[in-house]
C-alpha cells in the first residue's frame, strides 16, 4: 500500500523525530475516538488516512504474534506496513499505545464475532454448546489470539491494564452464558447456584490451554492436536465436561 501522509506529518525518513511520552500515549489512546463507524462519512483524506491506520493495525498484530512485544519493533512494523516509523508515533503515541490497539482489536473482533450467533436461550443445553464451539473454533481459526495473549501474559498484563475499554471485552460473553444458565436453572435443567464467570473461565480456559499448547503436547503425546480428528474429539470432551458441571 502506497504511504499515505497528512499535511501535519511531512514527509521524513524512518525513524525521524522524536518518540512521543508515555504519558501523551495514554492521552491519545483514551480521547481516541472510533473511527469505522463514521466510514461513511469521511472524505478522501480521511478514509486514507484511516486506510493507512488501519494498514499499521494489520501489519502490528502479525509482527507481534511472530515476534512478541519486544522483538515486535516499530521499523519491522512500519516495513510491513510499507509507512514510515513517524505515522506509527503519529497515529498510536508509541510501540506500547499501538500494541495496546491491537489487544484490543483482536478481543473486540472476536466479541463481534460472538454477537452474530444466533442463540436460543429456550434451548438452554443446544445454546451452551453453540456457545463452547463457537469459543473453541474461534481459537483454532485465529491462532494469533492465543499467541498474542501469551506475549501480554508474560508482560502480566501491564499493556492492557492501561486500556480505558480493557473491561468491556470480557462482559458480553459473560452475559450471554449468565442467560442461558438462567434459563436453564428456570426450566429445571441447570444447576440453580452457577457463577457465569466460572462458566466462562472453564470454557476459555480449555480452549486456550489446548492451542497454547499445541505443540508441545504434540512433542509430548506423539500425536499432532492440530489433527482435524483430534480437535473434534477435545471440542466433544469440552462440551461434555462442561455439560456435567452445569447440568441437575
Amino acid at each position: 500500500m502506497a504511504t499515505t501522509r497528512t499535511p501535519t506529518t511531512p514527509r521524513a525518513s524512518r525513524g525521524t523525530g522524536s518518540v512521543p511520552s508515555a504519558t501523551s500515549a495514554a492521552a491519545r489512546l483514551a480521547t481516541r475516538q472510533p473511527v469505522a463507524a463514521a466510514k461513511g462519512k469521511l472524505g478522501v483524506r480521511e478514509q486514507s488516512a484511516q486506510q493507512t491506520r488501519d494498514s499499521i493495525l494489520k501489519a502490528a498484530t502479525q509482527i507481534f504474534a511472530k515476534h512478541g512485544y519486544d522483538g515486535g519493533s516499530v521499523e519491522k512494523i512500519s516495513k510491513a506496513a510499507n509507512c514510515f516509523d513517524r505515522m506509527i508515533y503519529y497515529y498510536f503515541g508509541n510501540k506500547e499505545g499501538l500494541f495496546i490497539e491491537v489487544i484490543e482489536g483482536i478481543y473486540r473482533r472476536m466479541n463481534e464475532a460472538e454477537s452474530k450467533l444466533k442463540l436460543n436461550t429456550d434451548a438452554p443445553v443446544q445454546a451452551l454448546k453453540e456457545v463452547i464451539d463457537f469459543v473453541l473454533s474461534y481459537y483454532q481459526k485465529h491462532p494469533e489470539f492465543v499467541t498474542l495473549l501469551n506475549t501480554e501474559n508474560l508482560h502480566q498484563g501491564r499493556h492492557i491494564s492501561k486500556s480505558p475499554r480493557a473491561s468491556e471485552y470480557s462482559s458480553p460473553a459473560i452475559d450471554i452464558i449468565a442467560r442461558i444458565l438462567q434459563s436453564g436453572a428456570q426450566q429445571k435443567l441447570f444447576r440453580a447456584d452457577l457463577n457465569a464467570r466460572n462458566v466462562y473461565l472453564l470454557i476459555a480456559a480449555t480452549g486456550y490451554f489446548y492451542m497454547s499448547n499445541r505443540y508441545t503436547l504434540t512433542a509430548f503425546l506423539g500425536e499432532s492436536l492440530q489433527d482435524p480428528r483430534n480437535v473434534q474429539a477435545w471440542k466433544d470432551f469440552v462440551t461434555e465436561s462442561v455439560l456435567r458441571v452445569v447440568q441437575r
